[in-house]
């Protein structure tokens, strides 16, 4: 059974002949029943501090678990961004590689293309050489015969077998 201060104040001890002094005891039960209610209020006290830190400590383990569930979060968002400018930028490579290709292909076609006009201007300028050296050669020709004065059937051969196409 629990004692109650009030009961400890209210409680009467029975007399018997030559028992305690009832003055002593009143006083000790009165400074007994004191004590008591301190301690009493004090467990209260403690139990109720005991329970704000149990809910303190519910509180800082929800805090705990959502910080936790959050840098789990954060760390695969981070993995997820790394990966994904790693896909972006192998795909920015790729396409420069192409573009790269494609200027190369295209200089060396321009390349080619020079390199034929190249040689298509110096075949020209051969025949107009080669042409030019006939006119020449076909007038040089006419003067001979003009300033010899020979017979005029040697002079027509002359100026055919000069004015005839020469080389392929």
């Amino acid at each position: 059974m629990r004692l109650t201060p009030l009961d400890i104040q209210n409680h009467r001890f029975a007399s018997r002949w030559r028992g305690l002094d009832p003055m002593e005891v009143e006083s000790f039960l009165q400074l007994l029943a004191e004590d008591y209610e301190a301690l009493l209020r004090e467990r209260d006290q403690l139990a109720d501090r005991v329970r704000g830190l149990e809910r303190r400590v519910d509180e800082l383990s929800q805090n705990e678990k959502l910080l936790q569930d959050t840098l789990v979060m954060a760390q695969t968002l981070s993995e997820d961004l790394k990966r994904t400018a790693m896909k972006e930028s192998e795909v920015m490579v790729s396409e420069a590689e192409v573009k790269a290709e494609k200027v190369l292909d295209a200089a060396h076609r321009r390349a080619a293309k020079l390199a034929e006009d190249i040689r298509t201007m110096r075949q020209l300028r051969g025949r107009m050489a080669a042409a030019l050296r006939q006119t020449i050669e076909t007038h040089l020709a006419l003067l001979d015969t003009l300033s010899s004065g020979g017979s005029e059937d040697a002079e027509a051969e002359k100026v055919a077998y000069l004015t005839r196409p020469k080389g392929p």
